[in-house]
Formats: structure tokens, C-alpha cells, sequence
């Protein structure tokens, strides 16, 4: 599994969600204008982007692992200040920001505690960190589609591994308390994305980026096809644009 790609391929199979997500997301985590804001795990800059224009480029800084990424992210925000990092090092002074968020992230991080500690750091007493993921086979249509044709194959597609990890709200509450944030809370965001047919549906997982798109192309051809239609079977063939709903889980907590 790998983050070293184009934004284009991202955005096949993630990035049309992110950018409906991260005004909620926004939000919910209470940013508004006059405060200093960092995106933890940034991908393409979706949520950068939306920083951006509540608060302005000069107060956003990003970072994220991928070396691409963080070009595309620099390009699409100009005056941001973003950098190459994980979220387990970052490249921040204590207290320099009012609020740190981490979209669609915290899971794919090699230490998520450390990870949000680091984003708790970083942010002074009082303020905000914030994340929010996908809520998997339940939540997400798009994988709930591809996750139930693969079992119907017999195969065993992403299930229980790191990444999956911090899917509830049970689960994320737990991380945020361990990092000793308070007044921590959660919630639901539910949005909408459309395809334009099912081969724009399909073409996301044969992205090689997230857990299910590396199974899938992980699969010979034979059994890749049988895939393809047994996911184009579960959305009812369609053969023009239709569109799926995605709900992910935020957490938010304060620094104490």
C-alpha cells in the first residue's frame, strides 16, 4: 500500500470524498478566522485548502509523508506553509497553532498516539485537535460495495489490519483521551459524491492506493474481473452517473 501517488489517482478513489468532507469537518472542529491552523496528514490538500479560506494561507501549515503530496498541496496553497513530515515528528514549535487537524489520517499512522500527542503539542493550552475517519464497511458505500463482492468471491478482502483501525467513535475517543486531551466529543458527517458510471467507480481500485484498491490489484485478471462484476451486479449495473454516501466519525478535544 502506498501514498506516493498523483493527486489524480487519488482523487479516483479518495479525494472526491475529502473535499465534501473537510467544510464539515471544518466545522465541527470550530475553526473560524483569526486563528493558526495545521493539517496533519494532508494527501492533495483538501482540507488545506479549505483551512485556507476560513483563516487565510499565511495562518495554514500542512504536512504530510508523501513527497508528492506535499507538492500537489504547496501548488493548490500558495502561502501555506507546507512541509514534508510525519505526524510523529513535526516540525513545529510548542503552541504554534490554534488548532491541529488530521483528516482520514489518524489511521494510517505508523503510532497514532504519538501521532496525536505530536498535534496536541503542538497546539497552545486551550486549543483544538481534531480528526476524523471513514467509517468503513457500515458507513461507506463505496467500500461496503467492494468489501461485500469480495466475500461473496470467497476472497478476504481488508479487514482487521493497522489501517482499519480508529473507525469508531468508541475508538477515537479512546486515542484522544490517552493523549490527555479534554472536553473530548464526537460525531457523525455524512456526505455525497458522485461517479459519472461504474467504470469511474471502478477505476479507484485499480489505484493501488489504501488497503482495498492494493487488494485489488494485488488480484490475478481472472479474479480481478469477477470482482469487477460482482461490484457492478451489487449497484445494480448502472449506466450513467449515480452517487454513494460516505459518513466518517470526528473527535475533537482540547488541550488542557
Amino acid at each position: 500500500m502506498s501514498f506516493a501517488v498523483s493527486d489524480d489517482v487519488y482523487d479516483r478513489l479518495i479525494g472526491r470524498y475529502s473535499s465534501k468532507i473537510a467544510p464539515l469537518f471544518a466545522d465541527f472542529a470550530g475553526i473560524e478566522w483569526g486563528m493558526r491552523v495545521l493539517d496533519v496528514g494532508t494527501g492533495p490538500g483538501a482540507l488545506t485548502k479549505e483551512l485556507a479560506r476560513r483563516v487565510g494561507a499565511g495562518d495554514v501549515a500542512a504536512a504530510d509523508p508523501s513527497e508528492p503530496f506535499v507538492k500537489v498541496c504547496a501548488a493548490r496553497n500558495h502561502g501555506a506553509d507546507v512541509r514534508l513530515a510525519t505526524a510523529e515528528e513535526l516540525p513545529w514549535e510548542d503552541d504554534s497553532f490554534d488548532a491541529a487537524l488530521s483528516q482520514l489520517a489518524v489511521n494510517f499512522m505508523a503510532d497514532a498516539d504519538l501521532g496525536v500527542r505530536e498535534m496536541g503539542r503542538v497546539v497552545r493550552p486551550g486549543g483544538v485537535v481534531a480528526a476524523c475517519t471513514l467509517d468503513r464497511d457500515e458507513g461507506v458505500e463505496m467500500l461496503r460495495v467492494f468489501s461485500e463482492s469480495a466475500r461473496a468471491l470467497d476472497l478476504v478482502p481488508p479487514g482487521d489490519g493497522p489501517a482499519n483501525r480508529y473507525r469508531t467513535p468508541a475508538e477515537l475517543r479512546e486515542l484522544w483521551q490517552r493523549a490527555g486531551l479534554t472536553e473530548v466529543t464526537t460525531a457523525a458527517l455524512v456526505v455525497e459524491a458522485g461517479y459519472e458510471d461504474f467504470d469511474d467507480f471502478w477505476e479507484g481500485f485499480l489505484s493501488g492506493i489504501g488497503p482495498d484498491s492494493a487488494f485489488c490489484v494485488s488480484l490475478d485478471r481472472t479474479m480481478q474481473a469477477a470482482l469487477r462484476e460482482e461490484c457492478r451486479r451489487r449497484l445494480e449495473s448502472p449506466v450513467g452517473g449515480f452517487v454513494l454516501k460516505a459518513r466518517v466519525w470526528a473527535v475533537a478535544g482540547h488541550v488542557a
